[in-house]
Order: structure tokens, then C-alpha cells, then sequence
């Protein structure tokens, strides 16, 4: 069981620790210690959740349903893209970086944010539910659980690490030009993963 526990733990991990849009929101939300503890633990959540019904199965139906993952891409590209104009914005705007430290959003707002991050993201379901899922099939009874919680306390070990991680690099972000780089690549990102998902929408029609 703990062989099972520790494969989970590996491809949980392996597959969170990517430049995404969800770490690089986490990150930033770390950085000027706005509501860290609520929005890792919303992501880990939502990974456990998910990698909770991959195991149980959910993965097959998901698989089976192209038309759902494309819906699901399509308000991705556009949440993202959205999301990287607001950054490339906040980068250009340097009212924004007098203090240093930029004005964090509001608990609701965060939160919706992070959930949409989270769960307009196609590849989360890929990922947790469809990968994980299927590959947790080489286990049976107890070990199937091990599995999938250790493939979901990867997910808590990663966000919370990240969100609370990210205080140490503050005297770096102390000074207003490092937010502005740090927005340019988050608009980047964004931009490049929206611009990903767009296509595949548009290759999968």
C-alpha cells in the first residue's frame, strides 16, 4: 500500500509543478500574502475532489465526452485571455507600482478567480481526473485509495508550499520594476496558454 501511495504521490506531484496559470495566480496572490491560506486550500481541494473521481471511475465518462472538454476549452481560452490583458495592464500601468506591493483583490474576487482558474482549465481534467484515473486502475481495494491520497497530498504539499513559499522572495518583489516583470511573464503565460487552448478548440471542430 505504501508502494501505491508513494506512485500517486509521484505523478500527482510531477504533473502540479508546472508553469500554469493556476500556480502563477497562487504565486502572485502569495507574493502580496493576499487570502494565501483560503486559495490554497480551495486548489487542493479541487484537486483532491477531482483525483477522487478519477479514481472512482469518472475518468471513462470524461474521456468519452469530447464535447464537454471543448466547452470546457473555450471558456478557458477566453478566461485566460482575458486574465493576461488585466496583467499586461497592471504592467503597464505604474500607478500600480508606486508602493511596490500592487493592491490585492478583494476574498470574493480572489476566490471566483481561483476557481476559475482551476476548473475552466480543460487539462486539470486530463490530468486528475482522465490520467490519474486510468492509471489507477493497476491498483485494487486499499491500494486504489493510497493512490489517489497520495496523488492528493502532492496537491496540498504543492499549493500550500507555493503560497506560503513565495514570503521568501518579497525582498526581490520589494522593489516596483520586479512586479512589472513578474505581470509581463504572468501576461505571457496567460497568453500563450489561451492562445494553446484556442487552437485545440479550433482543431477539435
Amino acid at each position: 500500500m505504501f508502494s501505491a501511495g508513494f506512485s500517486g504521490l509521484a505523478l500527482g506531484g510531477s504533473l502540479i509543478v508546472a508553469i500554469g496559470a493556476q500556480n502563477a495566480f497562487i504565486l502572485r496572490q502569495g507574493l502580496i500574502r493576499s487570502h494565501v491560506f483560503i486559495l490554497c486550500l480551495i486548489c487542493a481541494l479541487s484537486d483532491a475532489l477531482l483525483i477522487a473521481a478519477g479514481v472512482g471511475g469518472l475518468g471513462t465518462i470524461v474521456s468519452r465526452s469530447p464535447a464537454l472538454i471543448q466547452v470546457v476549452t473555450l471558456c478557458g481560452a477566453v478566461f485566460l485571455g482575458t486574465y493576461s490583458v488585466m496583467a499586461f495592464r497592471r504592467a503597464a500601468k505604474p500607478g500600480a507600482l508606486v508602493t511596490g506591493v500592487p493592491e490585492p483583490m478583494g476574498l470574493k474576487a480572489a476566490v471566483l478567480t481561483c476557481l476559475a482558474f482551476t476548473f475552466l482549465n480543460p487539462h486539470v481534467y486530463l490530468d486528475t481526473v482522465v490520467l490519474l484515473g486510468s492509471l489507477s486502475a493497476a491498483f485494487e481495494g486499499m491500494e486504489r485509495v493510497a493512490y489517489g491520497a497520495g496523488a492528493a497530498i502532492a496537491s496540498f504539499l504543492w499549493f500550500f508550499g507555493l503560497g506560503y513559499g513565495a514570503r521568501f522572495l518579497a525582498p526581490f518583489f520589494a522593489r516596483p520594476a520586479a512586479w512589472r516583470v513578474l505581470d509581463v511573464v504572468i501576461g505571457v503565460v496567460m497568453g500563450l496558454l489561451a492562445l494553446g487552448l484556442l487552437l485545440s478548440f479550433l482543431g477539435g471542430e
